[in-house]
């Protein structure tokens, strides 16, 4: 049922010319998405206060909500058609009326954790881009099919979102982006084991992918009301800077569970390192901050190692955010072993952290975005001694209908509990690379290296990438004109 419903609402959209693009189908389902959740949320609150006997204080007011303008019920529960805005209407009412109002929540609202503030971040940094009323009418007829009430509802809905989220990322200019594989995220998680207390940071959330996972990787172990009250309330917090990432990311997570996302719209690297104090640092990081791009002069200078790559910029800060004996994973460009520009860089975090294990990951990982990548695991506190590798094979060419599984990640996450060795893991010591270039190159021991080649579909992909990283790039240069 979710399923069609959710197909439903993708066609309705492709029929709408305010809507062109993956990421506007995305955008534009989000903030509907989210009013139904929030009518069905209130709807449940105000039943529970009900049968306790005490009143309930609805957020949205009645001319606003979901039952009075986007589906009025008759008395037998069916569309009430003369009293569903329709057309011209509809569209005047969204725009003039309601976007308004839900944006003022901001304003009306001082506490940034609640769902009231929440409401009005969302509102104010997205638009309605619907032109015809009569393909929203479709899409608000098609979303209150929806059901929230369930915990069961809510998991199927988020499976759907993320195919949703998995599709967008991949018709992006630059697929990671908005989407790190899944499989991947989970294995990343089940390294680093965050546990139940532990506070979590994703300083470049996207999507929200990590957070969320997390997330289902620690609800089981939650067994009781302050258990998780700790989960939605004290454990997750993520910035973001682009608007429909920060937008996708908070109803991700909502959809997952967690009822006021502590996500905060804005630049984790315009924050100087010096101004991050004890009381910030978390316990666990886990993130894929964005692939190449370049940050401004007036960015660089709150890092000591000055440098346009924003992935850079973001492990510096990924490493002042740690609490001392805190645990890291982190995506990076495999060019961050042994790019010269990257040696500062790579002598502060093998001094200030045990970088204890290097996941290689094959080509074609991160569908669309033409780069070869790698994951770095560390602990803050104490300088690498040794560094385990591991080079991830599935022994096939990865594409859209071959893409990675947690299947494939089984035999890493066993071994990487001991930094057992194998032939596709090794490990070096620290002390045994070159001191002045520390150059940590994945070169595995274990095989006789053979020139493979390329498939063209992956070269024509990396050839699109480095377009667009060269477009940002410029664009960035242009900003500091």
């Amino acid at each position: 049922m979710f399923e069609q419903a959710f197909k439903n609402i993708d066609d309705a959209l492709r029929k709408e010319a305010g809507c062109t693009t993956e990421l506007d189908y995305t955008e534009q389902s989000s903030w509907v998405l989210f009013l139904k959740y929030l009518d069905d949320l209130e709807a449940e609150r105000a039943t529970r206060a009900e049968l306790e006997g005490k009143p309930y204080s609805y957020i949205i007011d009645q001319a606003h909500r979901w039952s009075k303008w986007a589906a009025p019920k008759n008395a037998k529960g069916e569309l009430d058609r003369d009293h569903a805005l329709i057309g011209d209407d509809l569209i005047t009412y969204v725009n003039d009326e309601l976007f308004p109002y839900l944006r003022g929540f901001k304003q009306r609202t001082s506490n940034p954790q609640t769902i009231e503030y929440k409401i009005g971040q969302i509102f104010s940094e997205i638009k309605p881009k619907f032109n015809s009323g009569y393909n929203l009418r479709d899409v608000l007829e098609f979303t209150d099919e929806l059901e929230f009430g369930s915990l069961d509802a809510k998991h199927e809905m988020s499976d759907l979102y993320e195919v949703k989220i998995k599709r967008m990322g991949n018709a992006g200019r630059n697929g990671g982006e908005y989407y790190t594989p899944r499989p991947l995220i989970r294995a990343m998680i089940k390294v680093v084991a965050p546990q139940l207390g532990e506070t979590i940071y994703d300083g470049a959330v996207g999507s929200a992918g990590f957070l969320c996972e997390a997330f289902e990787y620690m609800r089981p172990n939650a067994k009781s009301t302050k258990d998780l009250e700790t989960l939605q309330k004290r454990t997750f917090s993520g910035v973001e800077k682009k608007s429909l990432a920060y937008v996708i990311g908070i109803m991700n997570m909502i959809l997952h569970g967690i009822e006021a996302p502590d996500i905060v719209h804005d630049n984790s690297l315009g924050r100087s390192l010096t101004d991050i104090q004890p009381r910030d640092q978390k316990d666990v990081i886990l993130a894929n901050p964005p692939f190449g791009g370049s940050e401004r002069r007036e960015i660089q200078q709150n890092f000591p190692i000055r440098t346009g790559e924003t992935a850079y910029l973001f492990l510096q800060h990924f490493i002042k955010m740690l609490k001392p004996g805190g645990r890291a994973a982190v995506v990076i460009k495999n060019t961050f072993l042994s790019n010269g520009d990257a040696s500062a860089l790579r002598k502060e975090l093998l001094t200030t952290c045990n970088l204890h294990t290097v996941l290689d990951c094959p080509q074609g990982t991160f569908q669309g975005a033409g780069v070869k990548t790698v994951v770095l695991f560390f602990e803050k506190g104490a300088p690498t001694r040794d560094i385990w590798y591991y080079q991830l094979d599935p022994g096939r060419s990865l594409g859209k209908t071959t893409a990675l599984t947690d299947a494939d990640f089984d035999e890493f996450v066993r071994l990487a509990a001991k930094r057992t060795e194998s032939p596709q893991s090794w490990s070096i010591k620290a002390a045994d690379l070159d001191q002045t270039s520390l150059d940590m190159s994945v070169k595995n021991p274990n095989k006789n290296e053979e020139v493979v080649y390329r498939a063209p579909e992956s070269i024509i992909d990396e050839m699109i990438a480095l377009d667009a990283e060269g477009a940002d790039i410029l664009q960035s240069i242009r900003g500091m004109l």
